[in-house]
């Protein structure tokens, strides 16, 4: 099927820019960042809430499967205009949800300008800093998960 909603937002070119922001925000820590646009609810999701689609993407893409449990999902369902950020207990455990909050109020505040590329990308860049500080990268460090932006 032909991804056309989200050509409405991002282009190529924008997705290209956001995976390489993501492959250089991990070079700086342990933890995977993983960014996942859907377009639209199954039939079968329509009673499922926002955060309940993040978690089965968040297991679809092997977030929650990293070394120490510090992968962190940027979800977004485009049908709905609305993000999650998802991140691992290992995560949890050091970072305070009001941290994601401020980070989510601020790509929001973006998208509503209709920067959805740049919202996206400042995204990658904060969680990729507060990743670097509780979770800088080791010296056996590998890249567990893909950089590119999931579609679906």
């Amino acid at each position: 099927m032909e991804k056309q909603l989200i050509y409405n937002f991002v282009d190529d070119d924008d997705l290209l820019r956001i995976s390489d922001k993501i492959k250089e925000m991990e070079k700086l820590t342990a933890g995977e960042i993983c960014v996942s646009i859907k377009e639209k609810r199954k039939f079968s999701e329509k009673k499922k809430s926002l955060r309940e689609l993040a978690e089965i993407e968040f297991y679809k893409l092997g977030v929650a499967n990293t070394r120490d449990k510090t992968g962190i999902l940027i979800f977004l369902l485009l049908e709905d205009r609305k993000f999650y950020i998802l991140a691992d207990s290992g995560i949890n455990e050091k970072v305070n949800q009001e941290t994601w909050n401020k980070i989510k109020d601020e790509i929001q505040r973006m998208f509503q300008k209709g920067e959805f590329s740049n919202g996206l990308l400042y995204g990658v860049d904060e969680v990729g800093k507060i990743l670097s500080s509780h979770f800088p990268i080791k010296p056996d460090d590998t890249n567990e998960l893909s950089n590119k932006v999931a579609l679906d």
